[in-house]
């Protein structure tokens, strides 16, 4: 017998998704750096900040709490002025909130901080936080629009962190699960440690599966369909949604999945051939696993997709 949506509602609920005291704390945290960053940003430099939205799957709700392996992280986007878009790098970027970090946090070590691919990161010890600090070029025609830089290739892509979040609470509002069924993948992933499938990719398939298959059918069955669609698809299709627009991009890479919000940025280029056989054949083995696991109405099973903290019930 399958798992009711009563009994994967209460795991998503008292497991998987970030408690509310807890979104208070790292709220409090994350609204006192921003505060003591754009101080510093106005004071020593002559970068000015437009705007500041804190993004990715905190502020898509998608996020997981806290455990050993599922670690808490908060993108905070610093919209900016005062800087030529064709010239710029997030080397000099990054170096310049760096050099602020370092000064707003005279006590901690230097090691608390990390130069990562498109962001500066902050390392909260007490709470287990870390603040991706995401430098973004304002684009003046567009609200909410800018140009995200990579550190290691130099290229830029054209971003807007409030249209991803709506993007997720578009399909909120056609879902009431798909919240819920994004975290249960995300835990998937991250038991199995499938460390090229990013959070952002697993959104977007998610929401592939809804248009494609619609809402209908249990919880249980949908998360299914999710593994499924990995595993019969091969991620060989290309995936894109109504939100995009012309320009599209043309791409050879393994697996293509447009960004809702820039169509000419493949969401998921740096998955090799090698990494996407690596997550097919997981999804394969995990539909494998959950429909055993579904048919002899075993929740002990469970636990080999999802860890030990598996349960349903008090």
């Amino acid at each position: 017998m399958a798992l009711s949506n009563t009994e994967l509602r209460y795991y998503d609920s008292n497991v998987l998704r970030l408690p509310a005291d807890k979104r208070k704390e790292y709220h409090a945290q994350v609204d006192r750096l921003i505060t003591e960053l754009c101080k510093s940003v106005r004071d020593k430099t002559e970068i000015k900040i437009t705007k500041v939205v804190k993004a990715g799957s905190f502020a898509k709700y998608t996020i997981l709490r806290k455990t050993a392996s599922d670690p808490v992280d908060v993108d905070v986007v610093f919209y900016i002025t005062g800087r030529d878009v064709t010239k710029e790098t997030l080397d000099s970027l990054s170096a310049t909130i760096y050099d602020l970090l370092i000064k707003i946090y005279p006590t901690k070590s230097v090691e608390d901080f990390e130069i990562q691919r498109k962001a500066a990161t902050v390392k909260f010890v007490g709470s287990g936080l870390s603040v991706d600090i995401v430098p973004v070029i304002e684009d003046a025609t567009r609200a909410g629009y800018g140009w995200q830089y990579d550190i290691h290739d130099g290229s830029k892509v054209q971003t807007c962190a409030p249209c991803q979040i709506q993007f997720v609470r578009d399909r909120k509002n056609q879902d009431g699960d798909f919240r819920t069924l994004v975290r249960m993948a995300k835990k998937w992933r991250n038991y199995a440690e499938i460390k090229p499938l990013k959070s952002f990719a697993i959104e977007l398939i998610m929401a592939h599966v809804l248009a494609t298959q619609g809402k209908a059918g249990s919880v249980e069955q949908r998360f299914r369909n999710f593994l499924l669609y990995i595993a019969q698809s091969g991620l060989k299709d290309q995936i894109s949604f109504p939100e995009n627009t012309a320009p599209f991009g043309s791409f050879s890479d393994p697996v293509v999945i447009l960004d809702p919000v820039y169509s000419l940025n493949n969401v998921t280029s740096r998955i090799s051939e090698a990494e996407r056989k690596e997550i097919v054949a997981a999804a394969q083995e995990a539909w494998e696993t959950a429909n055993f696991a579904s048919a002899e109405n075993d929740k002990g099973v469970w636990k080999e997709l999802f860890g030990p903290g598996f349960k349903v019930e008090d």
